[in-house]
């Protein structure tokens, strides 16, 4: 199969879950290509698999827009004249759009275009996340592009954006597009609430490469400390503010206690002052972004994991992190929230535990409960390594999309309408 995979930016070292999908699709013998809406800003760390895989040469920008309007008229009207023979009908179709608040203007169309001009139709179109099924439904509509149309929706695009742009943003979505995937149910009910045809769409969850994460049973250090690890973007709906005051008030009575979060955002700064407000200096330490292996490499000091995800004030909810994953599939007990798909992932009580959002009392009680019972982490972590490796292991799952994507192409009558036993056909 032709596959086409329409994301936000690419390469990004957060989204090892659709770089999984990539390579899986490559492995099983089909021919990728990947659409980036936006250029990454920092290069400089990325997945080995970006490399190993010669994914850059797969991957496809619009041409660079100038900052000034006029040029940027200019260069398109350039654009326009050099490649009109080769696909007149998208360009004058990209033309002909109007600008509203959910799409660009007539010109940036254009620009949009440019990447598939003369490119042979595909067989599947993937759009990663709904927000940009909406970009890959138009330039579909202007037959800048061919093939079924896949929309995964992964989090906030079914969460915040709903939220800052209304419940009927994905209408024209839900009548255009041949299928819709979640990462987990909580999405899926939700996809449906907002109109979203049952028949059309499946749980497909975000999978890691268990492989790559060693199971290794926790026991004590020699010397004596509790290693808790938090992997995330430091952004508001992590909640990583929650999890730093929990540690924060088990300093006193627990000094052994060591917290490392992995991540960067637009939070780093307020939580750096909070961790010092807090006096905590000496047993929180923010680490900043790290590559894969250089996670899998503190993972393995990991005595639990914490992943305090909130529901953000502008909407924005997570599905089953994969960071959890990776700490579970590594035997690693867990503290989660009770939010969005989380409970998909933990069994409470069995591979970690459960707790409320924002809550900072009950969090500290489950990590005082772990970090004085270390005799329940190998029994936790077998569990939780069984869990992900029967529900979210990327090989698995990678074998279900492409039955998914075949079942798609050959299960659908001349109406265009979905064959009733399409979901059944793929479970």
């Amino acid at each position: 199969m032709r596959i086409l995979f329409i994301v936000g930016s690419f390469p990004a070292l957060s989204e090892t879950f659709i770089l999984n999908q990539i390579t899986g699709l490559i492995e099983r013998g089909h021919e990728v290509d990947i659409y980036s809406l936006h250029r990454p800003k920092n290069t400089q760390k990325v997945h080995p698999d970006v490399e190993n895989y010669r994914l850059l040469e797969r991957t496809y920008y619009a041409p660079e827009r100038a900052t000034n309007a006029f040029v940027r008229l200019l260069q398109a009207g350039r654009l326009i004249l050099v490649n009109s023979g080769k696909h007149p009908i998208a360009l004058l179709r990209s033309l002909s759009r109007f600008n509203n608040r959910n799409q660009l203007k007539p010109i940036e169309w254009v620009y949009s275009t440019m990447p598939f001009l003369g490119k042979q139709p595909y067989d599947i179109i993937h759009c990663q996340f709904g927000v940009y099924a909406l970009k890959g439904m138009i330039l579909r509509d202007i037959s800048a592009i061919q093939g079924k149309l896949v929309t995964s929706f992964r989090g906030f695009d079914i969460s915040w954006y709903v939220q800052e742009y209304g419940e009927q943003v994905y209408n024209e979505l839900f009548k255009k597009g041949d299928f819709f995937l979640s990462n987990c149910e909580y999405f899926r009910q939700r996809a449906i609430n907002l109109g979203c045809d049952a028949k059309k769409i499946v749980v497909l969850g975000s999978g890691i490469d268990c492989e790559r994460f060693f199971f290794k049973p926790r026991f004590p250090g020699s010397d004596g400390k509790v290693r808790i690890t938090t992997t995330g973007r430091l952004v508001e709906k992590k909640g990583i503010a929650y999890s730093i005051r929990a540690v924060a008030q088990l300093a006193k009575t627990h000094p052994h206690i060591e917290y490392n979060i992995i991540g960067d955002g637009p939070l780093k700064t307020e939580l750096q002052t909070l961790i010092e407000e807090l006096n905590v200096s000496h047993q929180i330490k923010l680490l900043g972004w790290k590559h894969q292996q250089e996670i899998i490499e503190i993972l393995d000091r990991t005595h639990i994991f914490v992943a305090t995800s909130v529901t953000a004030q502008d909407g924005n909810q997570d599905a089953p992190v994969n960071t959890l994953k990776e700490a579970m599939a590594m035997g690693i007990p867990v503290i989660g929230t009770r939010h969005g798909g989380i409970p998909e992932l933990i069994e409470d009580g069995v591979s970690g535990f459960l707790v409320p959002e924002r809550d900072v009392e009950t969090l500290a009680e489950k990590i005082v409960y772990l970090c004085d019972r270390p005799e329940i982490w190998q029994p936790m972590g077998q569990a939780g390594r069984a869990y992900v490796e029967q529900h979210y292991d990327t090989n698995k799952l990678n074998d279900q999309l492409v039955q998914i994507y075949e079942q798609l192409l050959i299960n659908e009558d001349k109406n265009g309408v979905i064959n009733p036993n399409f979901q059944e056909a793929i479970a």
